[in-house]
């Protein structure tokens, strides 16, 4: 095995993958090892190496733990059978194996300042040329550990990106799962992380927010979103400079995927206006998010330390007369009676979302409204005028047949009556 032109591969697919020296260095030293376990080692032992990238040489030694005759069994107890090494489990003692252990007297001669269960290295021969087989177990390590430490880089990378937002390529789809071409790896688009009707395709350019990075046995798991409400934020941070530098804060935001957001912004300098600088000449900043949601709408608002001017600006657009404080953090807005299903929204979503942009529980009320009591006494009042209604109707009486039968009968003679008026006149 040229251990150089094992280096130079190495080295060349490190730069692709964009690995340090050391990793480089530590894969080489691992293959190695295996390599002379292959061909000149026992099975069972822990055999390590070192490489020098300069030179291109390596040197090999066998790692054995220094043990003590208490830490062992002897031969007695391994006759008695398994009972007896069940019992001593909690006193932690071994099978002695000459290719894993070595007495501490011996270790001692070695390295004179060992001490029980340290390490002890024993240098063993070096060894240049390896067999096909062994050639193939290095070669085998090298691609695994190389696997290992690209599954491990992209690990670190994104997970620094957590709560940021990506751009990325829609690769191909899955079942109700969106796959997405992020950079160096995939990440996952589910089902209740994509914006209601919004439909995808390969090839498709997105912009993705990273929620969470997850390792697994497989590697690591990139689980992306286009419905999160820091989505929009983030968004707002690349189209608006203010916000980006801090000039204009992002105090709250709240969001209904596909439909509808609310964001509240505050100013930190006098001398900016925050609805305008976010909103942009000609509405071109705030249009950009839109088409980049897919026509979701955008409602901007001014924050207020004021609760009633904060609540009175969340329900725009709708015209708000009033708003009554209530205790346990709950308000009332007076509109009048044109604005009331716009201060609603359909559905009930604009003061919902004026409810999640706020933190108060908000009720929607026309002006005659003054209180809860007054409304279950009209309710009781109605409900008692009906019961009264009910109670004076009186019961319709059954006709009998006899009453069917006089009926009948006095509607026959009736009729012979008009017949011979009518033949009198005739004649």
């Amino acid at each position: 095995m040229d251990l150089k032109s094992l280096t130079l591969a190495v080295d060349q697919l490190a730069k692709e993958k964009g690995f340090p020296q050391e990793k480089i260095i530590e894969i080489i030293e691992q293959s190695l090892a295996a390599a002379y376990k292959k061909d000149y080692g026992e099975k069972g032992e822990f055999i390590k190496a070192k490489f020098d990238s300069v030179t291109g040489q390596a040197d090999f030694w066998q790692v054995k733990i220094a043990v003590s005759e208490d830490m062992i069994y002897s031969e007695e107890e391994i006759e008695e059978g398994k009972n007896v090494l069940e019992e001593n489990e909690e006193d932690k003692k071994i099978v002695f194996s000459p290719r894993k252990h070595i007495m501490l007297k011996d270790a001692k001669k070695i390295n004179p300042k060992v001490k029980v269960e340290e390490e002890v290295d024993i240098f063993l021969e070096n060894k240049t040329e390896f067999g096909r087989i062994a050639a193939q177990t290095a070669k085998q390590v090298i691609m695994q550990r190389i696997r290992e430490a690209e599954k491990e880089a992209i690990l670190e990378e994104y997970k620094e990106k957590e709560g940021e937002i990506l751009s990325g390529i829609v690769q191909r789809i899955e079942g109700q799962n969106i796959l997405i071409n992020i950079g160096k790896t995939l990440g996952i688009l589910t089902k209740p992380e994509q914006i209601p009707g919004e439909f995808y395709k390969p090839g498709q350019r997105l912009k993705v927010y990273l929620i969470e990075v997850e390792k697994t046995p497989k590697g690591p798991k990139i689980f992306l979103s286009r419905a999160y409400p820091k989505l929009v934020s983030k968004l707002f941070e690349l189209e608006v400079p203010e916000i980006a530098e801090g000039s204009i804060k992002i105090r709250s935001i709240a969001r209904e995927a596909g439909s509808r957001t609310k964001i509240a912004v505050e100013s930190v300098e006098e001398n900016i206006d925050p609805i305008g600088a976010t909103v942009g000449q000609r509405g071109t900043r705030v249009q950009v998010i839109i088409n980049e949601l897919g026509g979701e709408k955008i409602d901007i608002i001014k924050y207020s330390e004021d609760p009633k001017e904060y609540i009175i600006s969340s329900l725009n657009p709708a015209k708000i007369m009033e708003i009554k404080i209530l205790p346990k953090n709950k308000a009332l807005a007076i509109v009048p009676e044109d604005q009331l299903s716009l201060a609603i929204g359909r559905n009930g979503q604009n003061v919902r979302l004026a409810a999640k942009l706020t933190g108060w529980k908000i009720d929607v009320r026309q002006p005659e409204y003054k209180n809860k009591e007054e409304i279950e006494e009209e309710v009781e009042k109605k409900s008692k005028k009906s019961k009264k209604k009910i109670t004076t109707k009186k019961p319709k009486k059954k006709t009998t047949v006899k009453e069917v039968k006089k009926k009948t009968v006095v509607k026959k003679t009736k009729k012979k009556v008009t017949i011979k008026k009518t033949i009198k006149k005739t004649k």
